[in-house]
């Protein structure tokens, strides 16, 4: 045999070896493919008829996925924290209240996300309480910038500052004392306090008064005429007019008042 045809020969017996190869691995796939397709069909029925393990086999997967997730970012997800969130987007609010919201923001520089909701709920208290939410707004802004952890040296917490150890029996409806630093409940009560002040006094600037614990006081320090100014400022904005967000704006030379309705003293009913 010349070496041409034993070249031909081994080209014939090693595309046969190939030819081979290929239909026993197509033969093997195909053969895998399927009975994985009959082990898939046998699981999928298994688990229509049998509720207990189809939610055994979902908590495992669910176990596994987290144990993943925390290796990959080192800390343990919960997906309801958003639920403590006290936030809520601007835009979605009527129009004078995402106005407010976004003044406030920015002149206090905190999100808007969070005075947005604070604002929302201003503005529902206000109304069941009737008192002027921007009113509400101001006292925030006065005694606490809207910081809702902030505390005062003689123990007035959150933001409206209430004194929690003389008004714990309020907040016993909202599951006791530490419901002061939720900013919705501090809110809530502090509107209460306010409303009562107002009503003993006959006034809203008497009741400011009050509410600072000013009353038996020969002066109040400034502190009525800084949240009416301030009322003054968000009144305004509003009523969509244009105000400045500069801290320095000085109290004497706030805008001219909103009206403010007082609250009849026989009807205000306490909640403690």
């Amino acid at each position: 045999m010349t070496a041409k045809a034993r070249f031909a020969a081994v080209g014939r017996g090693a595309r046969t070896f190939a030819t081979d190869v290929a239909e026993g691995f197509f033969e093997i796939t195909h053969n895998s493919l399927a009975l994985l397709g009959v082990a898939v069909v046998v699981i999928a029925a298994l688990l229509a008829t049998r509720p207990d393990l189809r939610a055994q086999g979902e908590e495992r997967l669910t176990s596994w996925l987290t144990a993943r997730k925390v290796a990959a970012m080192g800390i343990q997800p919960e997906l309801g924290a958003i639920e403590r969130a006290t936030a809520a987007n601007p835009s979605d609010l009527p129009r004078e209240q995402a106005t407010v919201a976004l003044w406030i923001a920015k002149k206090y520089r905190v999100a808007p996300e969070p005075v947005a909701a604070l604002v929302a709920e201003a503005y529902e208290v206000g109304r069941a309480n009737k008192l002027d939410p921007t009113l509400i707004l101001a006292v925030m802004a006065i005694e606490s910038s809207f910081n809702p952890f902030a505390q005062s040296p003689v123990g007035a917490q959150g933001l409206m500052q209430v004194m929690t150890e003389i008004h714990s029996d309020k907040y016993q409806h909202f599951g006791g004392q530490y419901a002061a630093f939720d900013p919705k409940t501090n809110l809530r009560v502090g509107v209460k306090v306010l409303q009562e002040c107002i009503a003993r006094a006959g006034s809203v600037e008497a009741g400011l008064k009050w509410y600072v614990g000013a009353a038996n006081l020969p002066s109040d320090s400034g502190y009525a005429d800084k949240v009416l100014a301030e009322h003054g400022r968000l009144y305004q904005v509003a009523k969509g007019k244009p105000m400045p967000t500069s801290p320095g704006l000085r109290a004497e030379a706030r805008p001219a008042p909103a009206p403010v309705k007082t609250v009849d003293a026989v009807k205000v009913a306490s909640i403690s």
